[in-house]
């Protein structure tokens, strides 16, 4: 398919061709979803901990005598029912990670792609390119495309002038093509994609 690519002064600079096997997909919610709980499972740091009734510095002596007293048999203070105690079945230091096909993650990709195809929330520029690092002129380019909320996916080099001018401007991410994943298109309104990125995606699904 045919997609107007524009400057990020908001001109028209021609047209691209899209595969329809990449950004023409029915996106499927559930392969979404699947990919999106892989990422955040993987991103989990998994060191929550609590101390069990080995671990706590205690006395481990009998509390009282075994018979006589009226009261329940009991041995260590530790035991998780006293305040104090070690916690029973509490969290371990772990790994969240799961696994997830190659395959499916690569559709995935495809699929968030044809998502903001599918919702008209894609838009290509002819380059991701700054002439200075200056916050205020790219933030008013910005508000020429419409863009509040975005992810920025330039060629496998940025241009350090744009990623240092755009790092402060708020819910605006910027990422090389190599680091495209669906969890930032998603969470972001729209998908800004260079042409440089376009090419590279093309390749990487050929």
């Amino acid at each position: 398919m045919e997609y107007n690519v524009k400057t990020l002064e908001g001109r028209d600079a021609g047209k691209v061709s899209l595969s329809d096997e990449i950004f023409g997909l029915d996106p499927r919610e559930d392969i979404l979803a699947r990919m999106i709980r892989w990422q955040l499972a993987k991103k989990q740091q998994g060191t929550h901990k609590s101390k069990g009734r080995s671990e706590i510095a205690r006395t481990g002596s009998k509390m009282y005598k075994q018979k006589g007293t009226g009261r329940a048999r009991h041995h260590s203070a530790r035991a998780p029912q006293f305040r104090g105690g070690g916690k029973a079945h509490g969290p371990v230091v772990r790994s969240h990670e799961h696994d997830l096909p190659k395959k499916v993650r690569a559709l995935a990709l495809r699929h968030a792609l044809s998502a903001k195809m599918k919702a008209e929330d894609l838009i290509i520029v002819d380059n991701l390119v700054a002439a200075e690092a200056k916050t205020k002129a790219l933030a008013g380019s910005f508000e020429t495309l419409g863009l509040t909320n975005a992810l920025f996916i330039g060629g496998a080099e940025l241009d350090s002038n744009f990623k240092l001018a755009a790092q402060n401007i708020p819910n605006v991410d910027v990422l090389p093509v190599q680091g495209i994943n669906v969890y930032d298109i998603l969470r972001r309104g729209k998908l800004v994609l260079s042409k440089a990125a376009v090419e590279a995606l093309e390749e990487r699904f050929k």
